[in-house]
């Protein structure tokens, strides 16, 4: 079927696969003002749309494909969000990539695809100039993820078509089955490429050539040439263009804060064949996402005994860990081969990574052994295993299939006594570095909306011993500039958490404008970054924020998502790291490091503060005072949803 809506500026496809209907809305222009776009307005819909205690995987729940509100602008600004509830931890699910998918969705015509039930066959979406048309997917059922997308492209006889595919793992339902968009970008985490799955959704292809309209665009053409000749200008771009994320991996495993054998240690000797360095002889050039200088990605070809010629793109430093000093393993090229495997199942590299960190862990501690294991030997430093259960993991076989069910049903599997030894939070896994050390990042993890996270707040500068006076004055309040304390990293996390939701709102990326992991990334002024963004807003949209506005936006994303997870049932109890990091201080790294674990009385007082920035009370519940303050009572948000879907939502 087809719909050819009447033009509309920031439409909105509301995709009853269960009926095979599509509805054209348009987007108020309260809901930019109050939530901006992307990962914002996702948030928005979920709770708007979603009745609690919905089965993840059932047709009920909604999935909510947002872009960006300044995607599309020339600078890395390609990001696309993702969001239903999660099925890997019944909490908020919501993911973000880049590549090129998300200017291609704003050219065909659509800001935010809003789609229900579950189609009968496998199908797919396909987007063009204002049409939605459900096309049959059974010949794409079974191909992976990159073989997906060439086979669109091919049918629909356009190499231009960009898509948003998932591969065996989601069809699977494995519950951390990633959603993918290129030969590299990812929207990794909370299992949304299980609800596709589930909905037999196995792609949204979109093409267009429509105009993606500016208020002002030769404002927009300035501020863009500033803010990318602003970028090349730093050793951060230098860097990032030559290595990617991967150059992180020498500083932190030098400094003894990245995970090995599963969080049992904190530093990887021998490293010489991990490190950034160890990519050159597979690399044959570099990529990007859509508008981006820095082009930081590696295009690799490797040659591996069990699977032959490989070519892919990464990898990213998270797969550093997960494949290499997780696993206890000094090999570039198993890392290689792993970050091409989880890319081509569609499966989060970092979810899988932890699920066989902790089998082995739990193997070598007897608590289970070959009869659980389906005959495998599980053992450190060992890539044939690894990439065994990454195959039986995603096409869910024997063993694979209970660590595809994500932590909190594993432990159910394998016993309350594994559980100590599964490093997660709200039952999505720990990020793949040690940070037992390092307070703010530890509260930036925990407090996360959507479990164990680096991405919603990540106050990375905290490691670079910058004067207490910069701190205090960029975060407005007293802060230790020592990493290890635990005085005033509240105000980092709260300060860094409404950035990144704006951030991830605009569709931009965090490497790149925001101080992610450098405090001058983009701007010559680090205390004009809400001013910088609001110009922005206003060259592209027309549309007025002062910073003060635009930094209460990131603060009712935040409360609204914390709200969605309160209605699941999620509180301070969920916000706490794993019990390790309280009992095992850290056995390796330099002397600041080496010895340290997390207070539990330090931490108590420090999610007490975080919790008081926010407005919200003891038990993490936002107050009624701060739901008035931002819009968020009950009946407004029923309001503003109303207006696109009506009074019944």
């Amino acid at each position: 079927m087809k719909v050819m809506p009447t033009p509309l500026e920031n439409k909105i496809a509301y995709v009853d696969l269960s009926k095979g209907k599509v509805e054209v809305k348009s987007l108020p222009r309260d809901w930019v003002k109050l939530f901006l776009g992307g990962r914002g307005i996702s948030a928005l819909i979920l709770y708007g749309l979603l009745r609690p205690e919905v089965d993840p995987l059932s047709p009920e729940n909604v999935l909510v494909v947002s872009v960006g509100l300044v995607a599309g602008v020339p600078l890395p600004s390609s990001r696309v969000n993702i969001g239903a509830k999660s099925p890997l931890t019944g909490a908020l699910g919501s993911s973000n990539c880049g590549g090129h998918f998300a200017p291609e969705l704003r050219r065909a015509g659509f800001d935010h695809l809003i789609i229900t039930g579950r189609a009968e066959e496998p199908t797919y979406l396909w987007v063009s100039d204002g049409c939605i048309e459900l096309r049959k997917a059974s010949h794409l059922w079974g191909l992976d993820t990159v073989e997906t997308q060439e086979a669109i492209r091919e049918e629909l006889g356009d190499q231009s078509v960009q898509s948003m595919v998932i591969g065996p793992a989601g069809e699977n339902l494995v519950r951390f089955a990633n959603v993918r968009t290129g030969v590299k970008s990812s929207a990794g985490r909370t299992g949304m490429g299980a609800v596709m799955g589930s909905k037999n959704l196995k792609a949204i292809a979109a093409r267009g050539s429509l105009d993606i309209e500016f208020a002002y665009p030769d404002k927009v053409l300035d501020l863009c040439l500033t803010f990318n000749e602003n970028l090349r200008k730093t050793k951060f771009f230098t860097v990032m263009q030559a290595y990617g994320s991967m150059h992180i991996f020498s500083y932190t495993n030098t400094a003894g804060m990245v995970r090995v054998r599963n969080s049992q240690s904190n530093q990887l000797f021998p490293s010489e064949n991990v490190e950034a360095e160890a990519i050159k002889p597979y690399s044959v050039g570099h990529e990007g996402c859509y508008g981006c200088p820095i082009q930081c990605r590696h295009k690799y070809i490797v040659e591996n005994a069990r699977y032959g010629l490989i070519y892919d793109e990464g990898p990213e430093y998270t797969s550093q860990g997960c494949w290499g000093s997780m696993m206890e393993i000094n090999d570039m090229e198993c890392i290689l081969v792993c970050n091409h495997l989880v890319n081509r199942l569609g499966l989060d590299t970092l979810e899988t990574g932890n699920m066989i960190a902790w089998a082995i862990e739990i193997f070598e501690r007897g608590l289970i052994d070959e009869k659980t294991t389906g005959g495998l030997t599980l053992r450190w430093g060992n890539p044939e295993i690894v990439y065994e259960l990454i195959e039986r993991i995603a096409y869910k076989k024997g063993f694979g299939a209970i660590l595809a069910e994500g932590p909190k049903r594993a432990i159910e599997r394998l016993g309350e006594a594994t559980a100590y030894y599964n490093m997660q939070v709200k039952g999505m896994s720990w990020i793949q570095s040690e940070d037992r050390a390092i307070p703010s990042f530890v509260l930036g993890a925990c407090v996360a909306t959507r479990g164990a996270d680096h991405l919603r707040s990540r106050p990375a500068i905290d490691l670079f011993g910058l004067p207490k006076e910069f701190l205090e004055k960029l975060y407005g309040g007293p802060i230790s500039s020592d990493y290890t304390s635990y005085e005033g990293k509240e105000r980092m996390v709260w300060g860094n958490e409404l950035e990144y939701a704006v951030i991830d709102s605009l569709g931009l990326c965090k490497f790149a404008c925001s101080h992610f992991i450098s405090p001058h990334s983009i701007y010559t002024d680090t205390f004009n970054a809400y001013q910088e963004l609001s110009e922005l807003i206003h060259y592209v949209t027309g549309l007025e924020f002062s910073g003060d506005q635009l930094k209460t936006c990131g603060e009712r994303i935040c409360t609204l998502e914390r709200m969605f997870n309160v209605r699941e049932g999620f509180t301070r109890k969920d916000d706490y790291p794993p019990q390790r990091y309280f009992d095992e201080p850290l056995p390796d790294g330099l002397p600041i490091v080496r010895g340290k674990r997390m207070i539990r009385e330090k931490y108590e007082k420090l999610l007490d503060a975080y919790y008081s920035l926010h407005g919200w009370d003891s038990n993490g519940v936002p107050k009624p005072e701060t739901l008035e303050k931002l819009g968020l009572r009950e009946d407004e948000i029923k309001r503003l949803v109303g207006e696109v879907f009506g009074s019944s939502s």
